[in-house]
C-alpha cells in the first residue's frame, strides 16, 4: 500500500459523443517520461474503475520507480471516490469513445510511448477499438474474449503493434492453454501463462509481477522494478 512520489493530477476527457468523463493522470515528480499506461478498467457492473486495485498501485509506483506515467479513468456511467463518469455503461460499444478520448489526451499533452494496458473487460476495449489507435501495442491482463472477436484479433495483426497478454493459471474465464488457441488469428501476440494467479490477481506476489511484466515492455532498462526504497521517499 506504499505510496511513492509522483506529480498526480485529476483530469476530464471529453468523449465525441459529449460525455465528461473523470480520470487521474501521474506522472513522475522529476525526470523524463519513460512510457505512458492508458488503462482500461475491468467490467464496471461487477466492481470495476479505474481503482481498481492492480491500477492504483501501478499509480502509486510506477512513476517513481519506473518514470512510466498512468492515466486511469472512468468509463461511461463508472463511479469510484474520484467521481462519476457521465453515460450509462453501454456494454463495450459506446465505449469505444471513451477509448478514443484517453488515447486522444494522451496524443494532445505530448505523453510519450503510449501503450493500452486492459485488464478484463479494458482487453475487450483495448482489442475491439484499439488497433489504429496513436499508441505503440497493448498490454492484455486476464482477457475473457467474450465480446472482442476474430475480427478485432486480425485488426491488431494487420496493424502490427505488439501485444502482450497474462494469462492467470486459474483464470475464472479463460486459461492458458485455450488462451494460446483463441489468440492464434492475433500472430504477434506474447502469451505469458502466470502460475498461481487468479484473473483478479489478488496479492502483492501477482501484483508485483504484473507491474514487472507490463515494465518489461514498455520500460525494458527500467526492469525489474526495486523491491526497496528509501523510506524518506514513502509518503
Amino acid at each position: 500500500m506504499t505510496v511513492l512520489p509522483a506529480h498526480r493530477e485529476d483530469i476530464e476527457l471529453r468523449t465525441s459523443d459529449g460525455l465528461t468523463l473523470v480520470g487521474e493522470l501521474a506522472t513522475p515528480a522529476s525526470g523524463p517520461i519513460e512510457a505512458t499506461l492508458i488503462t482500461l478498467h475491468p467490467l464496471p457492473t461487477h466492481g470495476g474503475f479505474m481503482d481498481s486495485h492492480i491500477y492504483r498501485k501501478a499509480s502509486w509506483r510506477l512513476p517513481h520507480l519506473a518514470n512510466v506515467a498512468v492515466l486511469r479513468f472512468n468509463t461511461r456511467g463508472t463511479h469510484s471516490p474520484r467521481g462519476t463518469s457521465q453515460g450509462e455503461f453501454g456494454g463495450g460499444g459506446p465505449e469505444e469513445a471513451d477509448v478514443h478520448a484517453a488515447v486522444d489526451y494522451a496524443v494532445t499533452h505530448d505523453l510519450p510511448n503510449r501503450w493500452l494496458v486492459g485488464w478484463s473487460f479494458g482487453t475487450e476495449l483495448a482489442l475491439m477499438h484499439g488497433a489504429e489507435l496513436d499508441v505503440e501495442g497493448a498490454i492484455l491482463l486476464s482477457p475473457p474474449l467474450h465480446r472482442a472477436g476474430e475480427a478485432d484479433l486480425q485488426a491488431w495483426t494487420a496493424s502490427g503493434k505488439p501485444v502482450t497478454v497474462l494469462v492467470p493459471e486459474h483464470d475464472d474465464y479463460l486459461r492458458p492453454e485455450a488462451a494460446t488457441q483463441a489468440f492464434e488469428p492475433l500472430t504477434q501476440a506474447e502469451l505469458i501463462a502466470v502460475e498461481g494467479a487468479k484473473h483478479l490477481w489478488v496479492g502483492e506476489p501477482y501484483v508485483r509481477r504484473v507491474l514487472d511484466e507490463i515494465v518489461s515492455v514498455v520500460a525494458p532498462h527500467k526492469a525489474p522494478l526495486p523491491t526497496e526504497v528509501d523510506a524518506s521517499v514513502v509518503e
